[in-house]
């Protein structure tokens, strides 16, 4: 995928959220660097589609107030899931962007039922903003 088009779609969320002075860094990697990453992060060894490090939680929080994280891709899965789910890889990339910048806002769909509502909610609102597919929903 084009870095443009990345950063375009990364502006428009941010943007919607209200975070337009707000800085992340994304990494687009292979299974895996991601798989490692989950494993040593996470404990799951195995590759995810992405992972998010939050830069706003913990004792640190405060050092950098406009960094919001990271936000990991592996290209490979997002390709497999667009194949399966008949959608472009454009159209899975703001999908995971839109998870992996939710997550790093502190959204969690793993705390709670009520969470993932909220997460799933924001989600579908996001993607209806940057995406012209209006069929496409939330993964």
């Amino acid at each position: 995928m084009p870095t443009e088009t990345i950063r375009q779609k990364t502006k428009q969320i941010l943007n919607a959220l209200g975070c337009d002075a707000h800085e992340i860094s994304i990494v687009m990697t292979n299974n895996d660097q991601v798989q490692q990453l989950n494993k040593t992060y996470r404990g799951i060894d195995k590759p995810t589609n992405v992972l998010a490090f939050p830069m706003q939680e913990g004792q640190f929080a405060d050092i950098t107030p406009g960094l919001l994280g990271d936000v990991v891709i592996s290209c490979e899965t997002a390709q497999q899931e667009a194949d399966k789910a008949n959608i472009s890889l454009d159209e899975r990339m703001s999908q995971l962007l839109i998870h992996g910048i939710l997550h790093l806002m502190g959204f969690d769909h793993e705390a709670s039922p009520s969470d993932a509502r909220k997460m799933e909610d924001k989600s579908l609102e996001l993607l209806r903003k940057i995406e012209t597919n209006k069929e496409l929903n939330i993964f």
